[in-house]
């Protein structure tokens, strides 16, 4: 459980710090591209063993990180994007929500149990984004765009960690594992950087710098986190992600509401209450099957 406590804190500061990329004005994109490599940097730190780039090939999850890394970085863009225009509450219950797609990946791959009363919770957990995400004073056509890019990249994210992790990674490859996910995902926004380039769109500021160093230890631990708790062997898909999720979603609006003094509409309260209650749902209804 000390693994989710820690997925959950670091993750809650994430979307923090994306708030104060707005408030500082740091280039999203290029602070993302800062991150992902200093993650990878953390990643390679914490692995303390010499290893090669030959040698991380020859790993059998090393082409399945090539594409998951390009989800990473499209998520990560859509999540900024989502906090700043949205808010905290928003980009937190689209991403946490979200939870309901490795759930559905359990119960039809790993066989977990299903009942009337999961199938409700996720029936509430997917309402409850329409009523947190839409403002009724602020609809716009593309609102839901983004949120909804974060709900389905969460996701798959998520879905693809626990197939990998069960599947291929070694315990003892996790720092690895994350930090080659983290550095395919930083060779996609170099790439990003020279097309920029190339185009004299480009203009680098120290302080995105600092904004993707802080991002990239935050995001380095809320992975490696993450995939620890996904390795214990005790807990189905729908219970650690439902717990992993809650806990997130409930830190992220208290935060968003103490530290920037975000305003939550009825509607807004009524579906941050309904997504509590749909994840609890879903996470207690293994003891009702």
């Amino acid at each position: 459980m000390s693994y989710i406590a820690l997925s959950i804190t670091a993750s809650s500061i994430l979307f923090v710090v994306f708030k104060l990329f707005s408030k500082f004005k740091i280039n999203t994109i290029q602070a993302i591209i800062f991150n992902y490599l200093v993650a990878a940097v953390c990643g390679y730190i914490a692995h303390n063993k010499p290893i090669s780039i030959p040698q991380i090939t020859q790993f059998s999850w090393f082409y399945y990180t090539l594409g998951l890394g390009l989800i990473f970085i499209a998520v990560f863009y859509a999540m900024a994007i989502t906090t700043q225009r949205n808010g905290l509450s928003v980009v937190a219950v689209s991403s946490k929500m979200s939870v309901v797609i490795p759930i559905l990946f359990g119960v039809f791959v790993y066989n977990e149990t299903i009942g009337r009363i999961k199938v409700l919770g996720i029936l509430i957990a997917l309402f409850s984004i329409y009523l947190v995400t839409v403002n009724p004073n602020k609809i716009k056509s593309s609102s839901m765009l983004f949120p909804f890019l974060v709900f389905l990249g969460s996701g798959l994210i998520d879905t693809s960690l626990k197939f990998l992790q069960t599947k291929f990674v070694n315990p003892q490859h996790i720092s690895i594992f994350s930090a080659t996910l983290f550095a395919t995902a930083g060779f996609t926004g170099i790439l990003i950087i020279i097309f920029q380039m190339l185009q004299k769109k480009f203009k680098f500021e120290f302080k995105n710098l600092i904004g993707g160093i802080a991002l990239g230890v935050v995001n380095y631990f809320s992975i490696y986190f993450l995939v620890k708790a996904i390795s214990y062997k005790g807990l189905e898909s729908s219970t650690l992600f439902t717990i992993n999720n809650v806990g997130i979603l409930l830190v992220t609006t208290i935060l968003g509401v103490i530290l920037f003094r975000e305003k939550l509409t009825q509607q807004n309260k009524l579906g941050i209450l309904m997504a509590a209650m749909g994840i609890v749902l879903v996470s207690i209804a293994g003891n009702f099957n």
